[in-house]
């Protein structure tokens, strides 16, 4: 029997607005759909089998190769309004940070545990053989970083919001995921969270 954690929906979903590696091409615009490979969403500058190592790993050399365990950000839209409450602003919108996923129905979304995996779409409901679009795999809470917060503090025009930004989304940011199955999915489509398999 499957071990089925929670249900939620997938509000919307989010592609790279530009295809370069700067600042720029952190932002995301909603899509209405995404077409996804094991590597991630084509054309997003997360896209890749591999990474290189900066400072999330301070134990390795800058630029090592890594796996790549940040294909896709994924967001929740209370954990969004609690941080904009935080910074005192109207609203955080998802691509001002560079999300790519918004989840709706999951309590305690950013503390989601590794190796969860998010069925997404189908009307299998976690009973029986998946019937969906794609199977994504959560590697790690997605800490936040003065890149998001630049990005925020230059949407709400604000810049005191970069360094703000930091503390007020602690345990709050999301998820980074990786594609164990590749497929399509669309805003409406159910999300499934599956408990880690045990070993």
């Amino acid at each position: 029997m499957t071990a089925v954690l929670a249900s939620g929906r997938l509000v919307a979903v989010l592609q790279a607005a530009r295809s370069d590696r700067s600042d720029a091409g952190f932002i995301t615009a909603p899509a209405s759909h995404l077409d996804l490979d094991h590597h991630g969403i084509p054309g997003d500058r997360h896209h890749g089998a591999v990474r290189r190592a900066g400072a999330r790993e301070p134990w390795l050399t800058r630029g090592t190769v890594l796996r790549n365990d940040r294909q896709l950000s994924a967001l929740c839209p209370d954990e969004l309004a609690e941080i904009a409450l935080a910074l005192g602003i109207e609203a955080l919108l998802p691509q001002s940070i560079g999300g790519n996923l918004l989840i709706d129905g999951l309590p305690g979304f950013s503390r989601l545990a590794p190796g969860c995996r998010l069925a997404i779409g189908g009307a299998w409901g976690g009973k029986g053989r998946f019937d969906g679009g794609a199977v994504l795999r959560v590697e790690a809470y997605n800490a936040p970083c003065r890149l998001s917060g630049r990005a925020v503090a230059a949407a709400s025009g604000q810049p005191d919001l970069e360094f703000a930004f930091v503390k007020a989304a602690a345990r709050l940011r999301g998820l980074v995921l990786s594609v164990d199955l590749p497929g399509r999915i669309a805003p409406g489509d159910a999300v499934v969270v599956l408990k880690p398999m045990q070993g």
